[in-house]
């Protein structure tokens, strides 16, 4: 067969280029193709001379010494090959294996691919490097490895199963279960608390750390208005009741989804005074599978003391503490001798509770437009409420031996309002000191906004912009009976005091300690 352009056509690809017009070197691919290599492919037509057409490469000069062979280099190669030379096994088994490949046929990915790199320059061939064999020591530790990684995956599966299969019964009630008796409980267990307000719905789910103080896992709180109409009509309405149930079913699941220790929910003024406030728990057990208590007076005086008692300092010798609610506001007078108990509530000496609270207040004067001489009126009205409570003076010997504590959404929305936060944060306001100046200076602020402007305020909101004068109102009234130079915001309250009790009555923070103790000791 004659080429066109130089003659004879060579018989293997990738020929010299000495046979080309103008001497121009071939730009086809010289390396493999197809798998198969051009010396395993044509092992007897390899010329050690140029092409067919052309004369033959002298193999000795002139004088009879063998002639140098010339070097051919692959354009864009890592390494030259010699004319002539033989090719790396590797690429030899290579070419073997293509040619086995073409021999059943080649495969449609292998063509596609052909036609798709057409033209193009593919990679050049170099032989692998074989893999170092790895030692047997290295082999054993990591099969050693393997075996502890499926072993502690098994354990954490099996732990996490047990967990998962034990009865609801055990977490959601209040008793220890299968512990022995008399064993505390330890302090990763978990500890809820609900509190059903006239205003709010809020819960709280807390983890025991050292001891008097816990770490919040979970928190919920929703404003549900319970005791809307109450006042008037002496019954919780359909509309407040279906509020409060959807909250409730939000915590019941969030109860369902963690292991408690122990919990105690229960329900304050709305349901105390309502005649249909029984039929309503009886309807969110069997709507929610909650069982909410209907607590007295007295104990929620004392679990709002017992949640702030963290907030009372050791050198404080008198406490007035209120808790400004949505359909009552608790009192307690609170007198520390020498001898300081563990527990805050044990130095009360007086307690009331005043059967108004901020929702009442403001179904009564009204909330959305309030002028002065409204507000001065819900002062008296307070004022002559806590007319008839008995209590002797609180005698001030030195200017840190008294202070009030306040433990609402009224005093945390005046420090809120204080502080100029752009929306409200707790770890800002709890803990908080104010000045009597700088208190009555935000209730006349408040006061001197409409209803329109307190709304628009990020740590108001429209949900408290009717009820926050009537707060400032009662805190006025408190005020006035006991005068103090500064009082404390608490952000905190019922729950907090429940959560306390419920630990330091399983004596989980003494439990706690024993078990340092022993550590150190051992």
């Amino acid at each position: 067969m004659e080429d066109p352009e130089g003659g004879a056509k060579p018989q293997f690809d990738g020929a010299s280029a000495a046979g080309r017009k103008d001497g121009k070197k071939s730009r086809r691919r010289k390396g493999k193709r197809g798998g198969q290599s051009r010396n395993a492919a044509h092992p007897a037509s390899h010329e050690p001379s140029g092409g067919a057409g052309q004369p033959a490469r002298p193999m000795e000069d002139a004088a009879g010494n063998p002639a140098r062979k010339r070097k051919r280099r692959r354009r864009g190669g890592h390494g030259a090959v010699q004319d002539g030379s033989p090719l790396p096994q590797a690429m030899e088994q290579t070419a073997a294996a293509g040619n086995a490949v073409r021999a059943d046929g080649d495969s449609a990915p292998s063509r596609r691919n052909r036609r798709k790199h057409r033209g193009k320059r593919g990679l050049q061939g170099r032989p692998l490097i074989p893999a170092k064999p790895s030692g047997a020591p290295q082999q054993e530790r990591r099969a050693e490895e393997a075996v502890l990684r499926v072993e502690l995956r098994e354990t954490l599966n099996g732990a996490s199963a047990s967990r998962r299969t034990r009865p609801e019964s055990d977490s959601h009630s209040g008793h220890q279960g299968d512990r022995p008796a008399g064993e505390h409980a330890w302090p990763e267990e978990l500890y809820a608390a609900l509190d059903l307000g006239t205003n709010n719905c809020r819960l709280l789910i807390a983890q025991p750390t050292r001891p008097g103080q816990f770490r919040v896992v979970d928190a919920f709180s929703r404003i549900v208005r319970l005791g809307e109409g109450l006042a008037a009509s002496g019954r919780l309405s359909d509309e407040a009741m279906e509020r409060a149930i959807e909250a409730l079913r939000i915590c019941a699941s969030k109860l369902r989804n963690r292991q408690i220790r122990r919990m105690r929910l229960i329900a304050t003024e709305a349901c105390r005074q309502a005649v249909n406030g029984e039929d309503f728990l009886g309807r969110v057990v069997a709507e929610t599978g909650l069982e909410l208590e209907i607590i007295d007076r007295e104990t929620e005086a004392r679990l709002a003391v017992s949640g702030c008692s963290s907030l009372v300092g050791r050198e404080t010798r008198s406490v007035v503490l209120f808790d400004i609610g949505g359909g009552s506001s608790e009192i307690a007078v609170i007198r520390i001798g020498d001898n300081r108990f563990s527990r805050l509530a044990n130095h009360i000496t007086h307690w009331t509770s005043l059967p108004v609270g901020v929702v009442t207040l403001s179904e009564r004067h009204g909330g959305h437009d309030v002028t002065p001489e409204a507000f001065e009126g819900m002062v008296r009205e307070v004022e002559g409420m806590l007319g008839s409570f008995d209590c002797p003076e609180i005698e001030v010997a030195q200017t840190g031996d008294f202070h009030l504590i306040g433990t609402s959404g009224t005093v945390t929305t005046l420090a809120g309002v204080h502080l100029d936060l752009p929306r409200y944060d707790r770890r800002k306001v709890d803990g908080i000191w104010l000045s009597d100046d700088e208190v009555s200076a935000m209730q006349a602020k408040l006061l001197s906004w409409d209803f329109a402007s307190r709304a628009a305020n990020p740590c108001i909101g429209p949900d408290r912009a009717d009820l926050v004068l009537a707060g400032c109102a009662i805190l006025e009234a408190i005020r006035r009976r006991w005068p103090s130079p500064r009082m404390r915001v608490a952000d905190r309250g019922l729950r907090e005091g429940l959560l306390t009790d419920m630990m330091a009555d399983d004596g989980v923070w003494r439990r706690n300690r024993n078990r340092r103790g022993q550590r150190v000791r051992s």
